[in-house]
């Protein structure tokens, strides 16, 4: 523990200044400071050691010799802090070089990409390097197990809620929507709508366990009598092949399924009584803030990114 005597490493950076030119004022002027400020800094140090280290005239000021003392000690010092801050500005020219991100499977197939490209393209735009990025894509629940291992910088992920051990920032919403195929009877519905109950007694194709949209979904029909899933799979391509087949009604992002519902080849059926909507966060280890760099700029792109990407 230091005690009480250590002058600042700025106070001391002034002190070897005053030496190699012989001028306070000088000194001040290396060092971009007024010489006002320049004779506080001295006044302070003098306070601290307890004794006078500047002798002035006029013919310029020099150190005494208790300040040329103070002075070959703080050298080496000053020295190592001049290492120090060099390291320093490595580290974070090597955090800002790069970034790894996870994101859940909706949201690294639809928005990651766009958000991605828009900040290689504002750090040209300003003039910097642009970041090397690397994406996983993965279930939410892996996701987060991935930010909290520090395996990655980064997280993207869908559900109700962020976990409230990690720092997190509402980035936008999306809507879950129930499709079916071209020839599942309720494609033949005049309708096209069922009810909540009429959703949660029917055998769904479904995400794994620990996925966003699986999480969503069961929220959403909790306290409603239930059936097994008809199939179980671990990717959103996966789930509308086998509902375009006829396995079965899903709940998958709407963003997901825009195209499949455009082109005919799934049908959207309305769910009149329950709510699908759920919220897409961005998630870190630590602090209120996601970490300086490229990670906080993608997270403030996202969640501006959300009017146009996300619906």
């Amino acid at each position: 523990m230091l005690g009480s005597h250590v002058p600042d490493l700025r106070s001391l950076e002034l002190l070897l200044a005053v030496m190699r030119h012989g001028s306070l004022g000088m000194a001040a002027a290396e060092l971009g400071i007024t010489q006002q400020a320049a004779s506080s800094r001295m006044r302070t140090m003098e306070g601290l050691v307890g004794e006078t280290l500047l002798a002035r005239s006029r013919h310029g000021s020099r150190l005494t010799e208790t300040g040329r003392r103070l002075a070959d000690l703080a050298l080496p010092v000053v020295e190592a802090a001049r290492v120090l801050d060099a390291g320093i500005r490595g580290l974070n020219r090597e955090r800002n070089a790069h970034l790894d991100v996870a994101a859940s499977l909706t949201i690294a197939e639809h928005m990651l990409p766009g958000w991605m490209v828009a900040l290689r393209s504002r750090h040209l735009a300003l003039g910097r390097s642009a970041p090397e990025l690397t994406m996983t894509a993965a279930n939410s629940a892996r996701v987060v197990d991935l930010v909290r291992s520090g395996a990655v910088d980064l997280g993207f992920i869908e559900g109700p809620e962020a976990p409230a051990d990690l720092g997190s920032r509402k980035v936008g919403v999306d809507e879950l929507v129930v499709v079916v195929g071209p020839h599942h009877p309720w494609a033949r519905l005049r309708s096209r709508s069922v009810t909540a109950a009429q959703l949660a007694m029917t055998p769904l194709v479904v995400r794994e366990a620990g996925s966003g949209t699986r999480t969503v979904l069961e929220r959403a029909l909790d306290g409603l009598e239930t059936v097994p899933p008809a199939i179980e799979l671990s990717t959103t391509a996966s789930v509308r092949s086998a509902v375009a087949a006829g396995a079965g009604p899903a709940a998958l992002g709407a963003q997901a399924v825009s195209d499949d519902i455009a082109q005919g080849r799934l049908l959207q059926i309305e769910v009149s009584d329950v709510d699908l909507t759920r919220v897409l966060h961005a998630v870190w280890a630590g602090g209120e803030q996601p970490p300086e760099g490229p990670a906080r700029d993608l997270v403030a792109l996202a969640a501006a990114w959300r009017s146009t990407v996300v619906g």
